[in-house]
């Protein structure tokens, strides 16, 4: 078959015009008919923006090499529920941080969640306003995906989302900028090209021992009741930068505790029950070995014992005197033994 495509004659005139069609009425229907059915005619609408999309916001979403396969499944699916995120490569762990502002410049967003794994065993989780900020820094704890069969809820894909906050984020001016936050970065944009006119799930944001608990529940219409579909992730804040990616610190959480530091106290714990077992032990030994010894004596043995006169101690400041033995009468005496035998 030829790579080029027949072209009709004429087609190559510069006055070519496509032919248009034509109303045929059918038999017993006048043009007029034709013309009113047209008018009443259900059509498909146009696409849901409609030009109206004035909230661009966009989302990078990616991470640090080194991250499990938990985290990978984590940014899928927050990609799947964000219809305005984007991706892009894995960054290198020696790049500084703020090369992230430039990433973000080039895949023209102006929000940004980076990943970054530390130890093959931590994540934390960077929420930034790129380029001017404000940016937080999170611990990332508790991590369940979509994946798993315990969340059994389900939604529509590219479907805008509910976010539900805890009454505490208006209460502390921190909370109060983290809220904000999240509004302009989970929020799907009203009008987005990729996303449904419709609301059927929830995204909830609860404080409780100072950490930031994250949900996602499906709306379920025949009740009003709530199914949770995932992820669900705990957030536990560690500073909160001007800069984004950095910066003069505006606020530093004190109940934070580094998770190498958490790792060492239970390590400490760990070895003080050991010592603590062990001393246990050898006072069990030291209590049976003195219960044998008690056995072992008679009290009553010391009853008739009399204590011994106490002798004056001679001190002999003289040598005492050598005794000479004469050999003759040894002599004498072993012949009349010989004698006596005979």
């Amino acid at each position: 078959m030829s790579p080029f495509k027949r072209k009709r004659a004429g087609q190559d005139s510069v006055d070519f015009k496509p032919k248009k069609g034509k109303l045929v009425p059918d038999e017993g229907k006048g043009l007029e008919e034709v013309g009113r059915e047209k008018e009443h005619e259900i059509t498909v609408p146009a696409p849901i923006s409609q030009g109206k999309w004035t909230n661009k916001e966009r989302v990078l979403i990616f991470s640090s090499r080194g991250i499990n396969f938990r985290t990978r499944h984590l940014m899928q699916d927050l990609r799947t529920m964000m219809p305005h995120a984007k991706a892009d490569t894995k960054m290198d762990r020696k790049d500084k941080l703020f090369v992230i502002n430039e990433v973000c410049e080039i895949k023209n967003c102006n929000k940004c969640l980076y990943f970054e794994a530390k130890k093959k065993q931590d994540l934390y989780m960077w929420i930034s306003n790129s380029p001017h900020g404000p940016s937080a820094k999170f611990l990332v704890q508790n991590i369940h995906t979509l994946a798993e069969l315990k969340l059994t809820g389900n939604c529509l894909k590219g479907s805008r989302p509910l976010l539900s906050f805890d009454p505490k984020f208006d209460k502390e001016p921190h909370y109060a900028l983290l809220k904000e936050l999240f509004i302009q970065t989970f929020s799907t944009p009203r009008y987005h090209p990729k996303s449904q006119p419709f609301v059927d799930h929830v995204f909830t944001f609860t404080i409780a021992d100072n950490r930031i608990w994250f949900r996602n529940y499906q709306i379920i219409e025949e009740d009003g009741s709530l199914v949770e579909i995932g992820p669900r992730f705990v957030l536990n804040l560690m500073k909160i930068f001007q800069g984004s990616f950095g910066g003069p610190t505006l606020y530093e959480n004190p109940d934070f505790r580094s998770p190498n530091m958490h790792r060492r106290e239970m390590r400490l714990a760990a070895a003080a029950k050991v010592r603590e077992k062990q001393m246990v032990k050898e006072m069990q030994k030291g209590k049976k070995t003195s219960a044998k010894e008690d056995l072992e004596s008679d009290v009553t043995a010391d009853v008739f014992l009399t204590p011994a006169e106490e002798k004056p101690a001679d001190i002999q400041t003289e040598a005492p005197e050598t005794k000479v033995v004469k050999k003759k009468q040894k002599a004498f005496k072993r012949q009349r033994m010989q004698m006596a035998r005979r």
